[in-house]
């Protein structure tokens, strides 16, 4: 089935998929290539270099401009604002445009700003209105000027109520651990320890403190190859978002006698800091640069490989 024109659009590039759609008053550059089944709404413009994947939705009032990429199953909502020039200036066109890249499946809401240069994770959402000045994370979702990350989508979050909480939990992510440690409280003040193979499920190698983190800052977002982690906010509150590339899960870390195990080759990211958050991390290995996953893409499909084998 070839692609549908409205008779009041203009279309000027043959690189469009089949079933896509592209609606009244729309004006598309001849340069832009379009995927299948896309749907482009009245009054949307796509400069020439830009590219649209597959199941792309783009909502009135869009402008897509040289640099924008849009993978397959994105959705931009009404009036959405790209960018790509950080320092505009009349009949000043840059010898090059900075790249905007919407990762597979992020959808984007009504009257957002994305500043250029930025990537917008897969699955992430940006809420209607927000203003994103740096990349987001894949899943998360950001609201706000400037755009902050509020939390994850598809996320289950895991009380440390202490009713609830037996000495050790597991969550929904495989692996992953809630372990009470031993805590004793007198007249003399607070303690709480951890001892090795009772609430310690490693010896550690490395151990580092997070500190002084600006609530509007993420840690983590990275997944170890071989180094297991264990998680204790001896001080304040934080939020810890693991994720084992099907399923994600938060815990809002509030309680030093409270500490979370991340196996390896799960996902961690760590936000939401309350200004006095002091998070203590121990470490099954030495540090190793090349142990660390950073890319979120990369770990899907590590994670992939390993549930074929």
């Amino acid at each position: 089935m070839t692609a549908y024109i409205h008779p009041q659009a203009l279309c000027e590039s043959t690189f469009i998929g089949e079933r896509t759609r592209i609606w009244a008053f729309a004006h598309v550059l001849p340069g832009a290539r379009i995927g299948r089944d896309c749907n482009i709404c009245d009054g949307v413009f796509i400069e020439n270099d830009v590219i649209v994947g597959d199941r792309v939705t783009i909502k009135c009032g869009v402008q897509l401009w040289d640099g924008v990429r849009l993978e397959d199953d994105v959705f931009v909502g009404p009036n959405a604002t790209f960018s790509n020039d950080r320092f505009p200036r009349s009949r000043q066109i840059p010898t090059h445009f900075p790249p905007t890249l919407v990762q597979r499946g992020a959808s984007i809401g009504a009257n957002a700003t994305l500043l250029p240069g930025i990537s917008i994770g897969s699955g992430a959402m940006v809420g209607a209105g927000a203003v994103v000045l740096r990349s987001v994370p894949a899943n998360a979702i950001v609201v706000g000027n400037p755009a902050r990350i509020v939390g994850y989508t598809d996320s289950t979050a895991i009380s440390l109520a202490a009713p609830t909480l037996p000495n050790q939990m597991h969550g929904l992510v495989v692996g992953v651990e809630l372990r009470r440690l031993t805590h004793a409280v007198d007249m003399r003040g607070s303690l709480a320890a951890a001892q090795v193979e009772r609430e310690l499920p490693f010896v550690p190698q490395r151990c580092f403190l997070v500190y002084a983190v600006p609530s509007a800052e993420v840690r983590g977002e990275h997944a170890h190859r071989r180094c297991a982690q264990f998680l204790v906010c001896v001080h304040g509150q934080l939020s810890a978002m693991v994720d084992d590339g099907q399923q994600r899960a938060e815990y809002r870390l509030d309680r030093p006698d409270v500490g979370l195990y991340i196996p390896p080759m799960i996902w961690g990211t760590q936000y939401r800091y309350s200004a006095d958050a002091v998070l203590m991390v121990l470490a099954s290995e030495v540090y190793d640069a090349d142990d660390y996953i950073r890319d979120y893409a990369q770990f899907q499909a590590l994670r992939l490989g390993q549930r074929s084998c």
